[in-house]
């Protein structure tokens, strides 16, 4: 399952993991969601707790450019900056393209659409 991530005049591909947490994401697309810039390190989009199955959840450090649901918020999260930070996530995804363009990106409407 590749999934399209277009903001601001820019697209990336993510590759989403075979697990039940993207599967349900993958078939809820296409989708728009507002995205926060979180700490200068990751775009926040918050689903609500429960919104993904967290079957696979446990504390593990991410790679720039993983896509990952944190369940204590319910939280869609696309990591583009490494701080060595270890949390409690459902691997979602990862995008092998640049992303460095989420740098300094305030909140934004981000479109995921089924390729």
């Amino acid at each position: 399952m590749q999934v399209k991530i277009s903001v601001a005049g820019h697209e990336v591909v993510a590759k989403l993991k075979d697990n039940a947490a993207a599967k349900k994401l993958w078939d809820s697309l296409p989708q728009t969601f507002n995205m926060q810039n979180l700490y200068g390190l990751e775009m926040c989009a918050r689903l609500g707790r429960g919104a993904l199955p967290t079957r696979e959840a446990q504390n593990m450090n991410y790679a720039i450019g993983d896509m990952s649901y944190w369940p204590p918020l319910g939280s869609l999260v696309i990591l583009y900056q490494q701080n060595g930070e270890i949390f409690e996530q459902e691997p979602l995804g990862h995008i092998d393209n640049d992303i460095s363009f989420f740098e300094g990106m305030l909140t934004s409407a981000i479109t995921f659409s089924k390729i």
